[in-house]
């Protein structure tokens, strides 16, 4: 199916680019968020009137995630957890945990911005985790796993 991107989509292409992506792809992520649109005659032509428009967008969210980014730039976040003698946990610290633990420190992050390629953490100590703040913006913060002796 091709589509019209309206925003960088990592790994696909950038505003404005036609691309050939699968139907599943782009109906059930592409099209219902507001990504891309159908790559008809219509769709196109109102597309380009609206060029300047959706670039003028994509600069401002590109500003306000270099931004957001400075800001969290060599933050540690600390987590607490419960956790046995050895420093391992009982269950884990994911995604959630981070974001409300963020919260609590005065960053608004969202879950889906928390990047955890190995899986939860499971141990107690210092993880780096990096945040994804945008296509073109990640930023790496320390998280501290402090355990709770039960």
């Amino acid at each position: 199916m091709q589509v019209i991107l309206l925003e960088k989509i990592d790994n696909v292409g950038v505003l404005g680019d036609l691309v050939d992506v699968k139907a599943g792809f782009a109906r059930n992520f592409l099209l219902p968020q507001g990504k891309a649109e159908v790559a008809t005659p219509t769709n196109i032509e109102a597309f380009e009137q609206r060029r300047s428009e959706l670039e003028a967008q994509e600069r401002e969210s590109l500003a306000s995630a270099k931004a957001r980014a400075g800001k969290l730039e060599g933050k540690t976040i600390t987590v607490t957890s419960r956790a046995g003698a050895e420093g391992k946990l009982f269950g884990s610290v994911g995604t959630d945990e981070i974001r409300i633990a963020a919260e609590s420190a005065g960053h608004e992050i969202e879950k889906k911005e928390v990047r955890l390629p190995e899986g939860p953490l499971r141990s107690v100590g210092e993880h780096p985790v990096t945040l994804h703040l945008h296509t073109d913006v990640d930023v790496e913060i320390l998280v501290e796993v402090v355990g709770e002796e039960v």
